[in-house]
């Protein structure tokens, strides 16, 4: 099957220390483009801050996306300049988080890329993904719920370009 046409060939995910949402986000979304029309789009994550730099996803994180099926691969890194040229897409957790895109944010190319990752959630009204990290297990499982809206309306809007 071909896929339908997009502009968007990869999204990078981004939170603050890329060891909860962002590579939750990465990992899911990775998940539903696998299973679609849409499985040459790239994803990846990174984080505003690099004192995580190199550390696999969150232990209660992990536990949480992986009794909903999720991988949860990778190791956390710091935002670069290259990620505001490679990424079509790039989608922060929170305001913070995109205010620290903007800062970074080699033009306004790069600029025009960032969006706040809850604008495509369709079920939930919450406009930004709160770090669970000092919650407790409540807290991961509504991460996802947010994350896994998130990741459909993503699609949607993919078929729909």
């Amino acid at each position: 099957m071909t896929a339908p046409a997009t502009d968007i060939r990869s999204i990078l995910f981004v939170c603050w220390g890329n060891i909860c949402r962002s590579p939750s986000a990465e990992n899911m979304m990775r998940k539903q483009l696998d299973a679609s029309e849409f499985a040459t789009i790239q994803c990846d994550s990174a984080g505003t801050i690099s004192d995580h730099q190199g550390n696999p996803p969150d232990s209660r994180m992990s536990a949480a996306g992986r009794r909903r099926g999720l991988p949860m691969t990778g190791r956390a890194r710091g935002v670069t300049r290259s990620d505001f040229v490679t990424n079509d897409l790039i989608l922060a957790m929170d305001k913070a988080n995109l205010a620290d895109l903007r800062r970074l944010a080699p033009d306004d190319n790069a600029l025009g890329k960032l969006r706040l990752f809850c604008e495509f959630c369709r079920n939930h009204d919450e406009t930004e993904v709160p770090d669970p990290y000092y919650g407790g297990h409540k807290g991961f499982e509504h991460v996802l719920d947010l994350l896994e809206d998130g990741c459909d309306g993503i699609l949607e809007h993919l078929r729909n370009q």
